[in-house]
């Protein structure tokens, strides 16, 4: 079934905060500079020796008094790159009003790593601590309270969580929701913080690398876990960075863990994509890939981006930048592409020299000075959750 066409949606603005960087201007310099913000595992993760992680650079400020119930890490990290985005929203809620905004975010591990501090402290006092809940700190909308509260945002508002592509899902369904009447602008991102059960879940899987990820390179050896936070504003019309075109999305279920061997539901999703915007191949200037840095994931996404748009196809893979932020990647990589067409470029892809020669695509190992007509972010889970965001130049 091919994706319904969609009208295009300006990104009004945008805001990052990862490994890279505390602000996007931090991002954005180390996208220029093929700056990698990957480095050793911080002590109280466990692993510390064992594994390279895309941690926070900085520390994090505490949660206003009133969000005190909810003050864990991952509302820290939402927090910081939503103060970014402040005026942008008063603009926004002006235009629109606040019921007209919704907030749509993305998370795979939510409040794990509170859970993780809360049942340490058990395990030493034999009680949970009193700041912790069930509700306010581990639930995966827990964040929404806090996000919702700061921006006095009251448009429809909720949750997705599907693994690795939950913030990208994101897209599709604030685009629906305007192209449905439902609201007229939506908040929209994702945030994951680090924790010990996904580094030890993907140490069990062996195929945590113990040094830098290197997507697409010939050298790859596994993933780097990473944190972070990504949000977009999304408006029905306005001046914006780049637009938000289309969004394809399958699910191939082919395995719990391992992608199709030839990227089927990957190539379904981008074909869904161009479906949606009624663009062609030819019509799109590079892919964002998803780029784990692991032997299956790049073979097969590089499988299925070679049969769709050729063996020339330029592809940029960035988790050698920030690590793979799991439920902030899709958002985090959706505006690394909005940012490239808005500044004429498209980074360096750290890591991946040399590139496999057994991949048939032109993964850009320097930074590269190029304008951007369309470009595509993929975005795939475990259990085949697959998602193409094409991107637009301003109209």
């Amino acid at each position: 079934m091919l994706a319904a066409r969609m009208r295009p949606v300006p990104i009004t603005a945008l805001s990052l905060c990862n490994g890279m960087g505390m602000t996007t201007a931090e991002v954005l310099a180390g996208l220029r500079a093929g700056r990698s913000g990957l480095g050793p595992c911080p002590p109280e993760i466990g692993l510390a020796g064992a594994a390279t992680v895309g941690a926070m650079p900085g520390p994090l400020p505490p949660l206003p008094a009133e969000f005190a119930a909810y003050d864990t890490r991952q509302a820290r990290i939402a927090a910081l790159a939503l103060a970014e985005l402040a005026a942008a929203i008063e603009r926004a809620k002006a235009r629109w009003g606040a019921r007209r905004i919704a907030v749509i975010l993305g998370t795979s591990t939510g409040g794990i790593g509170a859970s993780e501090l809360a049942y340490a402290h058990h395990q030493a006092h034999g009680v949970l601590p009193d700041w912790y809940s069930v509700e306010t700190s581990h639930a995966l909308d827990a964040v929404l309270p806090v996000v919702c509260g700061m921006t006095g945002l009251a448009g429809p508002a909720y949750m997705l969580s599907t693994a690795c592509s939950s913030s990208a899902k994101v897209f599709a369904a604030a685009q629906r929701l305007m192209h449905l009447g439902v609201c007229d602008a939506a908040l929209v991102g994702g945030v994951d913080s680090l924790c010990q059960l996904t580094l030890r879940g993907f140490a069990g899987l062996e195929v945590l690398s113990p040094a830098p990820c290197r997507p697409f390179s010939a050298l790859r050896a596994g993933i780097n876990i990473g944190e972070g936070a990504a949000l977009c504003l999304l408006e029905r019309e306005g001046e914006g960075l780049a637009r938000l075109l289309a969004v394809g999305e399958s699910s191939d279920a082919f395995h719990m863990t391992s992608p199709h061997p030839e990227g089927l539901g990957a190539r379904l999703a981008m074909e869904r994509a161009l479906a949606g915007a009624g663009l062609s191949p030819g019509d799109v200037d590079h892919v964002n890939a998803h780029g784990t840095g692991t032997r299956q994931n790049d073979s097969a996404e590089g499988a299925a981006i070679a049969a769709l748009f050729g063996p020339g196809m330029r592809v940029v893979a960035t988790k050698g930048y920030t690590g793979h932020q799991l439920g902030a990647a899709g958002a985090t990589e959706v505006a690394f592409t909005a940012l490239a067409i808005a500044h004429g470029f498209v980074p360096e892809s750290v890591g991946a020299a040399p590139p496999d020669p057994e991949i048939a695509v032109r993964v850009t190992t320097r930074f590269e000075q190029l304008i951007t007509r369309a470009a595509i972010s993929n975005s795939f889970a475990f259990g085949g959750s697959n998602v193409s965001v094409l991107v637009g130049a301003p109209a």
